[in-house]
C-alpha cells in the first residue's frame, strides 16, 4: 500500500456541519446511514485445543501462523484493568537520515525464545529483551545502508528461531536466530548472545544474489522472517513490481540451516516457461506444516502488476498458495487465487495451517485470505477445497495486446469481506460539494466490478492494491472454529498510458498520481486512492474492518468497524474506521487484540461477538501484529509501536509489554 489517506481539518469541517445541519441531516448527507457490521455470535465447538498457543515461537505464534495463545490470564471480565507493564525502546530511528526514517515502518512481532524477547527494529538490528521487564539484553547490529531507498520501505516483520539437535545444548549457537535483511542478506546469530554464528555462511551470514543488475539497492529486498523446515532456513525476496518487465527474478531460496550451504530454489514461474523477465515472487510470510514437511507459500502477481499480454496464459504459481515438500522444493500442489493478474492482487498474507472441527473430528486446512477480500479455505494434504470455490465470468475487453482470463476464482459460500462494487450514486462525500466531486470521479471510471481490466480512460480499482486483507494476516480461535482478519475498505484507480515515458502519462486524476514506467510493456501506468477535494475517501466508510469467518460453514459470524479519526481530526474520534496494517491476535481468554489502525491504540475485541471491550493508548502508530505470552506466572501483550511513514502515523521506537496490575 504506497498511499493511504492523511485526513486534515476533518474534526473542524464536521463540528461545524453538525451544528449548522443538525445530527440527524448531517449522518444522511455524508452517508454513515450505511454499514458493513454484522452482529452475531461464533459458536463453542471445541472444548479443548490441545497444545497449539503453549509458545510464541514464530513470527505467527506458531510456524502455521494461528497468531493464538491459549493463556487466559486475562480475559473478558477483567481486560478493561490493563496497563502498560514495561516498554522497550530500541533507538533505532536515532543517527538515521531523514530519508530513511522517511521511508520505514515498524512492524515486528517477537518471539520469546531462549529466556527472552527476541524483535527486530525498522532497521533491522536485532534485540533480545528480558520478557519480564523489558531490559535489554543483548543486540546485534547488521549495519543496513543508509540511502537505499528500499521499495518495500526499511521495515523487517520478524525473525526465526531454530534449535540445532544435533549440537550439545550448552554448545555456541546450538539455538539460533534467523534474520532477513533490507539488502538481501540471511544472517544467523546465536540465541543465547546475539553473535554471529560464524560456520553459517561467510561468519554468519549469506547474501542472496539478484538475477539481474538492480537499478538502485533498494529494488530487491527481505521484509518477512524465515521460515524453518527441518533443517532447512526458507525465504523469498520484495522485488519492486512495476518498474520493467524484465525484473529480478522471484526465487524462493531454501539454506541449509547448520552451514547455509544451498539446499533448493523454487521460481513461481518456472512453469511457464514461454515466459521470460517477468518475476513473480513471495515477499509475505511463510507457513510450514511440520509434520508433513510442507511450506506454503503466498506468491505475488507476476511484473509488471497492470499488463501481461507478454506473459500469456493464467502465469501458473503466480498469484497462488503452493505447497512445497522442504526437502526438495517440489511442488506438492498449487491453487491460483487469480488468474492472469494485471490488479496487482497479489497473495499479501501467510497461509493459515487450522484445525477445523466438522461432523465430530478434526480437519486439517489451510486458508488464504486475499487483497479481494476473499476467503479461500482448503485441505492441506491435497489442495481441494474445503469450502466450495467456482470459477465465475469477469469482465473483459482488456487494452490492445493483453489476454485476459475470462473467468476467476470465487468462493462460493463466504462474500467478499469488503466490498466490491461502487456505483458514483453511492460516493461518499463530507458535504454536498465533496460528494459530487467523488461521484464525477467514479463517473468518469471503467467500473464493472471486481476484475475489470485496467483501462486508457481509467479503471475503478475496488478494493485498491492495499487490500482487502495485507501483511497482517489471521488469526485463529481453535475452539470455535473461528478465523479473525482485518481489511481495508479504499478505492483507488488505475490508468495505462501509451507508452512508458512519463512525458506521455496524461489525462492524470491527480496531482499526486503515483506513476509507474512499466519499461518493457507497450503501457505506463497511474494509479492512486479516490479521494475528495477534502482528502476523504470516496468508498463510504468504514474503512477499517474486523471480522470472524466460520471456517466449518464459511459464514461471517461479525463484522465490526476498526479504528477511529482520533489521530486524524484533532482529537474527534469518530468511528469511521481508517485503513489498518497489522494483524490480530486471539488468547485462550476469549479475547482478539489488535492495532493497526491509525488512531494508536491496542485493542481488545471479544471474540464470540466482536464487541470492543478495551482499548490501550500507544506512544506512536501501532501498525504490526501483538503477540503474547505467560512469564513468571504473568500473562502480557506485546505490540511493536513505531508507525509506518506511508500510512503517516506518528513514528516511534517503541515496543510496549501490556499486562494485569500486580505481580
Amino acid at each position: 500500500m504506497r498511499k493511504i489517506l492523511k485526513i486534515a481539518g476533518l474534526a473542524v469541517l464536521l463540528l461545524v456541519a453538525a451544528s449548522f445541519l443538525g445530527g440527524s441531516t448531517f449522518w444522511h448527507l455524508i452517508g454513515l446511514g450505511q454499514t458493513l457490521d454484522i452482529e452475531g455470535e461464533a459458536r463453542v465447538v471445541r472444548s479443548d485445543p490441545g497444545d497449539l498457543g503453549t509458545a510464541w515461537r514464530a513470527y505467527g505464534g506458531d510456524p502455521g501462523g494461528n497468531r493464538y495463545v491459549a493463556a487466559g490470564q486475562i480475559d473478558r471480565d477483567n481486560v478493561s484493568s490493563l496497563r502498560i507493564a514495561w516498554t522497550h525502546r530500541s533507538g533505532a530511528l536515532a543517527g538515521r537520515p531523514d530519508s530513511d526514517r522517511a521511508n520505514s515502518a515498524f512492524q515486528a512481532t517477537p518471539i520469546l525464545v531462549a529466556d527472552a524477547l527476541v524483535y527486530c527494529t525498522q532497521f533491522q538490528q536485532v534485540i533480545a529483551i528480558d520478557p519480564g521487564t523489558g531490559t535489554e539484553k543483548w543486540r546485534f547490529d547488521p549495519q543496513v545502508p543508509s540511502g537505499s531507498y528500499p521499495g518495500n520501505q526499511y521495515t523487517c516483520r520478524g525473525v526465526s528461531y531454530w534449535a540445532d539437535d544435533q549440537a550439545d545444548s550448552d554448545a555456541d549457537c546450538a539455538e539460533r536466530i534467523f534474520l532477513g535483511t533490507v539488502d538481501a542478506r540471511i544472517i544467523a546469530l546465536d540465541a543465547r548472545t546475539g553473535k554471529p554464528c560464524e560456520a553459517f555462511g561467510t561468519e554468519g551470514q549469506l547474501r542472496i544474489e539478484p538475477s539481474l543488475t538492480l537499478r538502485w539497492p533498494g529494488e530487491f529486498q527481505i521484509t518477512s522472517a524465515p521460515a524453518i523446515v527441518g533443517d532447512i532456513v526458507v525465504t523469498g525476496t520484495s522485488i519492486s513490481d512495476n518498474l520493467r518487465t524484465d525484473a529480478p527474478e522471484g526465487t524462493v531460496f531454501a539454506f541449509d540451516a547448520r552451514d547455509g550451504e544451498p539446499r533448493w530454489t523454487f521460481d513461481p514461474l518456472e512453469a511457464s516457461p514461454e515466459i521470460r523477465g517477468n518475476h513473480a515472487n513471495v515477499w509475505s510470510t511463510i507457513s510450514v506444516d511440520e509434520e508433513r514437511g510442507l511450506v506454503f507459500l503466498p506468491t505475488s502477481s507476476p511484473s509488471p502488476d497492470y499488463f501481461g499480454g507478454n506473459r500469456a496464459g493464467d502465469n501458473r504459481y503466480a498469484n497462488s498458495l503452493v505447497a512445497l515438500d522442504g526437502e526438495s522444493g517440489t511442488v506438492a500442489w498449487h491453487f491460483q487465487a487469480v488468474h492472469h493478474d494485471v490488479w496487482d492482487y497479489d497473495l499479501p498474507a501467510q497461509p493459515g495451517l487450522y484445525e477445523v472441527w466438522r461432523d465430530g473430528r478434526l480437519h486439517e486446512v489451510v486458508a488464504q485470505v486475499t487483497k479481494t477480500g476473499h476467503v479461500f479455505v482448503l485441505d492441506r494434504e491435497t489442495g481441494e477445497p474445503f469450502l466450495p470455490i467456482e470459477e465465475r465470468p469477469v469482465p473483459q475487453a482488456g487494452v490492445n495486446g493483453e489476454r485476459l482470463s475470462p473467468t476467476q476464482p470465487f468462493p462460493a459460500l463466504t462474500p467478499a469481506i469488503v466490498p466490491d462494487r461502487l456505483d458514483p450514486d453511492d460516493a461518499f462525500g463530507l458535504t454536498v460539494w465533496d460528494k459530487l466531486a467523488c461521484r464525477s470521479k467514479l463517473a468518469s471510471l471503467r467500473a464493472e466490478g471486481l476484475y475489470t481490466p485496467p483501462s486508457l480512460e481509467g479503471t475503478l480499482a475496488y478494493p485498491f492494491q492495499g487490500g482487502g486483507a495485507n501483511w497482517g494476516s489471521t488469526a485463529y480461535d481453535p475452539s470455535r472454529n473461528l478465523m479473525v482478519v482485518n481489511m481495508n475498505n479504499l478505492a483507488g484507480y488505475v490508468r495505462l498510458h501509451r507508452g512508458s515515458d512519463e512525458a506521455r502519462a496524461s489525462n492524470r486524476i491527480s496531482e499526486s498520481d503515483e506513476f509507474a514506467p512499466m519499461e518493457g510493456a507497450p503501457y505506463s501506468m497511474s494509479r492512486d486512492p479516490l479521494v475528495s477535494p477534502l482528502g476523504l475517501p470516496c468508498s463510504p466508510p468504514p474503512w477499517g474492518v474486523l471480522a470472524g469467518v466460520d471456517l466449518d460453514s464459511g459464514a461471517i459470524v461479525w463484522r465490526r468497524t476498526l479504528g477511529t479519526t482520533e489521530e486524524l481530526a484533532g482529537g474527534l474520534a469518530l468511528e469511521l474506521g481508517t485503513p489498518a496494517l497489522g494483524g490480530p491476535m486471539i488468547t485462550g481468554g476469549g479475547l482478539v487484540f489488535i492495532g493497526a489502525a491509525m488512531d494508536n491504540y491496542l485493542r481488545a475485541f471479544d471474540v464470540a461477538t466482536g464487541r470492543e471491550l478495551w482499548k490501550g493508548r500507544l506512544p506512536a502508530g501501532g501498525q504490526a501484529t501483538p503477540m503474547s505470552y505467560v512469564w513468571q506466572g504473568r500473562q502480557y501483550v506485546v505490540i511493536a509501536a513505531g508507525g509506518h511513514s506511508r500510512v503517516g502515523t506518528k513514528p516511534g521506537d517503541h515496543l510496549v509489554a501490556f499486562a494485569l496490575p500486580g505481580n
